[in-house]
């Protein structure tokens, strides 16, 4: 008779409503927002390499500090592998270093968006600000927009870790961090096609 009788916990789970088969919902809606913020940002750069050949444009290049940024840069992608080794504790069940892995995420994170607000007010004392040119308008309104992405992913990741905190993730429950990773490399490697095309081309 116990042989006969199947338990909640071994029960086949049964498919969503409109989910797409052998994807988790969770991650096939951030791999649809993730392409919607592609086109995004691909707009902007686009805008950004229309308006760079002004002459206000090109006397603007030559203020952007590359040696403070080129630091930068190796900051955020440092924070990429702080968040692969979050998600590898996390798939290994070790509490312990999920956590410390995903504050040093918060920290190289809020690091970046510092340094950032270190150049743009240096770029507006040396006169380049919002209103300064229509290749300054879009050199603040690109970078500006990733950084807001950066302070949404550190926000995000101290909810992560909030909840890593207490426990939330397990070897078999840590979709919500690999949620996070998703978009926090997605925010990395637009810096880095962000950096080449703004201050090294």
């Amino acid at each position: 008779m116990s042989e006969a009788v199947v338990t909640h916990e071994h029960a086949p789970e049964v498919e969503e409503a409109g989910s797409v088969p052998g994807v988790n919902n969770r991650k096939f809606g951030m791999w649809l927002f993730i392409a919607s913020e592609v086109m995004f940002f691909t707009a902007l750069i686009g805008m950004f390499l229309a308006y760079r050949g002004q002459p206000s444009a090109v006397d603007f290049h030559s203020r952007l500090n590359i040696p403070l940024t080129a630091v930068n840069t190796f900051v955020l992608l440092t924070s990429s592998l702080t968040v692969v080794l979050s998600l590898a504790a996390a798939q290994a069940g070790n509490k312990r270093m999920l956590t410390v892995w995903l504050l040093a995420t918060v920290i190289l994170g809020s690091a970046f968006v510092s340094i950032q607000a270190i150049e743009y007010s240096r770029l507006g004392a040396d006169g380049f600000v919002l209103a300064t040119s229509v290749g300054t308008s879009t050199f603040f309104v690109l970078t500006g927009f990733h950084g807001l992405h950066v302070i949404i992913g550190v926000l995000w990741c101290l909810v992560v870790l909030l909840r890593a905190a207490r426990g939330g993730f397990s070897k078999e429950n840590n979709v919500g961090v690999e949620l996070f990773g998703l978009y926090w490399h997605f925010v990395d490697v637009v810096w880095i096609i962000l950096f080449t095309v703004i201050y090294l081309l």
